[in-house]
């Protein structure tokens, strides 16, 4: 990875004045942003899983990026956070006040770690699972393998 493409995915915190900070600048990885995402979206009641999804899946497989499955971090012209998350929620929830609780949480809670704006959330519903489905899931997982 070269250097360019390295600092495309930092953001640097901008200090309140030029005399407040001088040991240096304060940078943090996107990938880092990513994870803040995934935990507060899934503290919100009703998410099954953030990501997952078979695009996800295929995605993965052919990305080199590394970084949080399901959540995409960007920066606008000025600096702000746009904050994109693939999810998956339960079965039987009102799927937009759940989306809009995670846009609430979200937000604040990379605008608290970050001290960086977040200017937009956009939240993708990719599907919504019973505890039942995901029971087999794990039971499944926890069969031994033929191949």
């Amino acid at each position: 990875m070269s250097k360019e493409s390295e600092n495309q995915n930092e953001s640097v915190i901008p200090t309140v004045s030029e005399d407040s900070n001088t040991l240096g600048d304060i940078r943090i990885n996107h990938s880092v942003v990513a994870s803040i995402v995934r935990l507060a979206a899934l503290e919100v009641t009703g998410v099954a899983a953030v990501g997952g999804g078979f695009v996800d899946g295929i995605a993965e497989i052919f990305s080199k990026k590394g970084g949080e499955s399901g959540v995409r971090v960007e920066e606008d012209e000025v600096g702000d956070y746009r904050i994109e998350i693939r999810v998956i929620l339960r079965f039987g929830v009102e799927l937009a006040a759940v989306a809009g609780e995670m846009q609430q949480r979200i937000a604040g809670q990379v605008e608290k770690m970050t001290s960086k704006n977040v200017a937009r959330v956009n939240v993708i519903i990719d599907g919504v699972r019973t505890d039942e489905e995901k029971a087999e899931k794990e039971d499944w997982a926890d069969e031994p393998h033929t191949d």
